[in-house]
């Protein structure tokens, strides 16, 4: 019941601040399956796309990029299918590049803005709760601690507000982490990729 109590006194912001820490939960645990899933076995997957390339032909190549899901793998098969149909393959990787890069990045300025508005939602709560306490105070002259508790009960607001964005920067920045380990693999498979086709074309 305190927590509930907590709640009602924060005023109509707490929903606002619920709202914002709900969306942060779903985020990081829709993007924590996501870069598990982008980033399965890719370091292996690079380690057999070397030598499938000193080994196979193209069409065997291509077979096997296709048979990996995660983003690594859907960059090489862009690269390796552009090659065997004959086109540009540095438009097809950099083109499959930025689409899986901005899978990558999904979200993730959400999570941004939640970092700097959860705890300007709580300062406008606390504003708020403050005008209310003085106009109370205004009223029953002579009773401070209508005052005081008004104002107690407004910095509720602006503690959950700095507790939400605490909590949406510390996710934001693992996710940030994950972004540039996965970007870092996008470039690698690039590389891989462009020196196995170069390599094939040089093999008598």
């Amino acid at each position: 019941m305190e927590v509930v109590e907590l709640f009602a006194k924060g005023g109509p912001v707490m929903y606002l601040l619920l709202i914002s820490s709900i969306a942060v939960a779903a985020i990081g645990i829709e993007r924590f399956r996501f870069y598990n899933y982008a980033s399965h076995e890719s370091e292996t997957f690079l380690s057999l796309l070397k030598e499938n390339f000193k080994r196979q032909n193209l069409d065997e190549v291509l077979n096997f990029c296709n048979q990996e899901n995660s983003c690594v793998g859907i960059v090489a098969a862009a690269g390796v299918k552009a090659a065997v149909a004959g086109e540009n393959v540095s438009l097809a990787l950099n083109t499959s590049y930025d689409e899986e890069a901005m899978r990558l990045r999904a979200r993730l300025n959400y999570l941004s803005m939640i970092v700097t508005l959860a705890p300007l939602l709580g300062l406008l709560g606390t504003i708020s709760g403050m005008i209310e306490s003085f106009n109370i105070f205004s009223i029953q002259a002579g009773q401070p601690l209508a005052i005081t508790g008004g104002i107690g009960e407004a910095l509720i607001a602006t503690a959950t507000g700095l507790c939400v964005s605490i909590f949406a920067l510390i996710v934001h920045t693992y996710f940030a982490q994950k972004l540039d380990e996965n970007l870092t693999k996008l470039d690698k498979t690039v590389n891989i990729v462009l020196a196995g086709l170069e390599g094939q074309h040089e093999t008598p």
